[in-house]
């Protein structure tokens, strides 16, 4: 038995119809609040889905406040902007509400309110100072699993990133609602499903801090995103198969924050920071390239993945490993997502730059079964051009 640190979200709602009660939290959790700041993204605000979150946060008479300028990969302007406007409105409790990015700004704008210190003097591991303020954290799509993690990754250049990664991002509370997700297209719910299978695979598979604590909920995560991705695309109001997906893609979140992911993730980083490809897409579009090249030395792993994805196999640990490999390959073109990179505007003439990018991920490549080097990255994306 290794020894390990586990740490995560202390509290948990996993319920439909529990964000329409948010007002009713907060002044359970925290009877002193006067003005909250609900984070967002303009396109889900359009939706009228917080309309009844707002409505029960005025009715226990506290103040709201809606930041809705959020966008993918969000750059750090935008933070600021949002901690600026907190700190004018005298903001005492933050909630996000969307997907990774809402949540990763709401994270953010709660430690840089809550305290004087500087976001650049943040990124890194462990370089948060001091305290922050409530947050709540109320996931809208069932990918990122950014509601239990204690990350919050920016865009700090033209399309470089950096990541945030300390215990005071943990949020207070978690609200899993299944009604928040209804109406996304069938691809955003493929590829974000797909994106919280990642998490899972690569937290069960982690050169580092893998655990048994992640090891069992990485188990229980890829079985419910698995039994349930199809029915959530081809069924979308099925609300049941929704909920399911957002506990899978929280308990994944669970995992991969205590046993870190790893090359899957840092190939995908310069695909959507260069090409502003979803960071669900980006992720699924290496994902079997990058398993085929780790199956050398994770094949054992795998093939303990395989018989929840691949439990017909019952051949050796390379060939359930394969078996696994190729389901997951043939799931994205199943669901009909993008499964190549030209078709997402990726040409040849750019993969020395994605390999350059991707090898600039230390903190993710260090974790990963196999070292990679530069042309192993280039040829991984040459096998998914």
């Amino acid at each position: 038995m290794n020894n390990f640190e586990f740490q995560t979200v202390a509290h948990i709602i996993s319920q439909t119809g529990s964000a329409n009660q948010l007002g009713q939290t907060i002044a359970l959790h925290y009877p002193a609040t006067r003005h909250v700041l609900l984070v967002t993204d303009a396109g889900f605000l359009k939706t009228g889905l917080m309309r009844a979150s707002i409505d029960d946060i005025r009715a226990q008479r506290i103040e709201v406040s809606v930041f809705s300028d959020v966008v993918a990969d969000p750059p750090e302007a935008v933070v600021l902007t949002a901690v600026s406007q907190a700190r004018q409105q005298g903001i005492d409790l933050v909630v996000g509400f969307g997907g990774g990015s809402s949540m990763d700004v709401a994270k953010l704008i709660a430690i840089l309110v809550g305290s004087s210190q500087q976001l650049n003097s943040m990124y890194g591991i462990g370089n948060v100072k001091g305290k922050r303020l409530p947050l709540i954290q109320i996931p809208t799509t069932a990918g990122t699993g950014s509601e239990a993690t204690p990350i919050a990754i920016v865009t700090t250049g033209e399309t470089s990133k950096m990541g945030v990664v300390a215990p005071q991002l943990y949020a207070d509370i978690a609200i899993l609602d299944a009604q928040l997700t209804l109406g996304l297209p069938a691809a955003v719910s493929a590829a974000t499903g797909i994106d919280a299978m990642v998490h899972a695979i690569e937290a069960y598979t982690t050169r580092h801090k893998k655990n048994p604590l992640s090891d069992m909920l990485a188990k229980q995560a890829l079985q419910l995103l698995w039994n349930n991705i199809r029915t959530v695309c081809r069924e979308p109001n099925n609300l049941a198969a929704r909920q399911s997906m957002l506990l899978g893609a929280l308990l994944a979140g669970q995992s991969f924050a205590n046993a870190p992911c790893a090359a899957v993730h840092a190939l995908a980083y310069p695909i959507g920071g260069i090409f502003h490809v979803p960071h669900g897409l980006s992720n699924s579009l290496v994902l079997p390239a990058v398993l085929r090249f780790n199956a050398s030395a994770a094949h054992l792993h795998y093939a303990e993945l395989a018989t929840i994805i691949a439990p017909h196999e019952h051949g050796s640990s390379e060939a359930k490993s394969a078996s696994l490999i190729d389901a997951l390959e043939q799931l994205a073109g199943e669901l009909g997502i993008a499964t190549r990179l030209k078709q997402v505007g990726i040409a040849e003439s750019d993969l020395d730059r994605l390999a350059t990018d991707a090898m600039l991920q230390t903190r993710l490549l260090g974790n990963n079964p196999r070292e990679v080097s530069w042309h192993q990255a280039r040829t991984i994306y040459k096998d998914v051009l």
